[in-house]
């Protein structure tokens, strides 16, 4: 649809704001090729982590924001660098053993240590593909091996021995040059040795540009000549990274800020194939709970996707990959509760805000423009609170709890707050329950708590969240918690063994007042007990 000017100054939310730098870049005009190209790189040497999804899930919300601003054909590919020699047996996989037999080989060619399919890369990309599919991105996949093999890098390869010199001179100050002898052992080109099958890395020792060969000698002695054409070697990776932005004429491309460095020699290898680069973006790396980078080798001690998706929908995931793409996040098991609340929160303002302000609303683009109605005010938090209070992980008695508050009678009237049920008892189950610890109150904590509880076994005032969230306030108010936050702070730990929760008024209105109050009367029990047997 078409925006005036005024109105796609407005739109500021990352994705319009790269795909307005990428509208600006081609000129408003369809590419030659016919379309602006979307490219994604994964190297399967290892199994597919979160951080993989998350550059294709970027990708495309950058794809959208430019399908919503122009009417030029899109199209996004996610390339697998599969004819990469197999360098290291991951730390994840079973039977590394016997992989260790495959060290050289192409990804294609090593043994699937799973036992699934024809190679682990084959595996490694089938996964990959399985999470992708499950967000019903619209993407091609590419296999370099087949692009090798099938000739559709010969043109390319061809360029490149014949601009051999021009790509050594951008590569070898990058290696430590002339001075480390790299002149002598450096070599854009890896054979595929037609004797062992490993991608060599070995000089080439002479180049014949009318023959299309390199002469490069095998592990034994044995001297060898081989065309660079049809799959009878394999790219450095920079300088295939380039190729493949010139060969592809990709327009759009992002990636982590570790390869910074590498994509400022990409940029100018790429020219050297005589294609301009495209426009890229970096994005900060996710890490781990103890601060450290998250990668397909070691896969790291962070969240998995196969873990996020058993505890939310898919959704939430995607709303984590769109906030603050350029700031380094700890991908930890307590962004899912964040994740799935913020979401909600930002799906509910939605229906209300105009045009731009829903072109900024992180539902748009987290939904592809099109995010569904609020099914209800019940937080993912507060069902994980509610599971704890309740004393079960039985998803009838939980949802015959929460029903009758989100007026619905069957799971089918609202799947998207079911589907938030069975994900909250999946999450208590493994990460709440396991480390949870109810703290002992203080004596002032403990008088306000029991006053809390008579209160609400008292209460003759209106069931609304509000309406408790004020008399819960009160209370802390008047036993002076200062700050006041100190108090909430006391009811969730005491009463759920977490440091904080969802509204506590909100939650006395979906458990019920006097189902609260007995819940108080309980952990004030277990409490004292503990604390006069301490």
């Amino acid at each position: 649809m078409g925006y005036t000017p005024e109105e796609l100054d407005q739109l500021k939310a990352w994705p319009f704001v790269e795909a307005k730098k990428l509208l600006k870049r081609i000129n408003n005009k369809t590419p030659d090729k016919g379309y602006v190209l979307f490219q994604t790189g994964y190297g399967p040497s290892g199994l597919p982590h979160i951080g993989t999804f998350g550059e294709v899930a970027r990708t495309t919300m950058v794809r959208r924001a430019f399908q919503e601003i122009s009417d030029i054909p899109t199209k996004l590919v996610c390339f697998s660098d599969d004819l990469d020699g197999f360098r290291k047996v991951p730390l994840n996989v079973p039977n590394r053993d016997r992989l260790q037999e495959d060290l050289g080989l192409p990804l294609t060619k090593v043994t699937d240590p799973f036992g699934e399919c024809k190679s682990f890369a084959h595996y490694n990309n089938q996964k990959l593909r399985s999470f992708l599919d499950s967000f019903d991105f619209e993407y091609e996949f590419i296999s370099a091996t087949q692009y090798y093999q099938d000739g559709k890098f010969d043109e390319m390869l061809l360029l490149a021995l014949e601009r051999y010199d021009q790509l050594m001179e951008i590569m070898l100050p990058s290696l430590g040059g002339i001075a480390k002898g790299r002149d002598k052992s450096y070599s854009p080109f890896l054979p595929v040795s037609p004797v062992s099958g490993k991608v060599l890395q070995v000089p080439v020792l002479d180049r014949n540009i009318s023959k299309g060969t390199i002469l490069y000698q095998e592990p034994d002695g044995e001297m060898i000549e081989l065309p660079v054409t049809g799959g009878n070697v394999k790219m450095q990776w920079k300088p295939d990274w380039a190729m493949r932005w010139a060969q592809l004429e990709v327009d759009y491309e992002m990636y982590g800020k570790d390869l910074i460095p590498s994509a400022e020699l990409a940029r100018k290898l790429c020219r050297v194939f005589g294609k301009p680069p495209p426009l890229e973006m970096f994005y900060e790396l996710f890490l781990d709970e103890n601060g450290r980078k998250i990668s397909k080798s070691s896969g790291g001690e962070g969240i998995s996707m196969e873990n996020w998706i058993d505890y939310s929908s898919p959704d939430s995931l995607g709303l984590f990959m769109f906030q603050k793409p350029k700031t380094a996040k700890r991908l930890t098991f307590d962004a899912v509760p964040r994740a799935v609340d913020d979401l909600q929160k930002f799906v509910a303002s939605y229906p209300s805000q105009g045009l731009i302000e829903q072109l900024n609303n992180p539902a748009w683009h987290v939904y592809a423009g099109n995010p569904p109605k609020v099914g209800s005010d019940i937080s993912y938090s507060m069902i994980i609170n509610l599971v704890g209070a309740a004393g079960t992980v039985d998803e009838e008695v939980i949802w015959g709890l929460i029903k009758k508050h989100a007026n619905v009678a069957n799971p089918s009237d609202n799947p998207e707050l079911y589907r938030n049920l069975k994900g909250a008892i999946n999450y208590f189950n493994e990460r709440v329950a396991p480390t949870r610890s109810l703290r002992t109150p203080n004596e002032k904590e403990r008088i306000a708590l029991e006053e809390l509880r008579n209160k609400l076994l008292d209460w003759t005032g209106g069931n609304s969240g509000e309406e408790y969230q004020s008399m819960v306030y009160s209370i802390g108010k008047n036993h002076q918690f200062d700050p006041l936050r100190s108090w909430f702070a006391t009811l969730y730990e005491t009463l759920f063994g977490t440091s904080q929760g969802p509204r506590f008024g909100s939650f006395i209105a979906l458990f019920g007042a006097r189902k609260t109050a007995d819940l108080i009367s309980q952990r004030l029990k277990d409490t004292s007990f503990a604390s006069r047997n301490s």
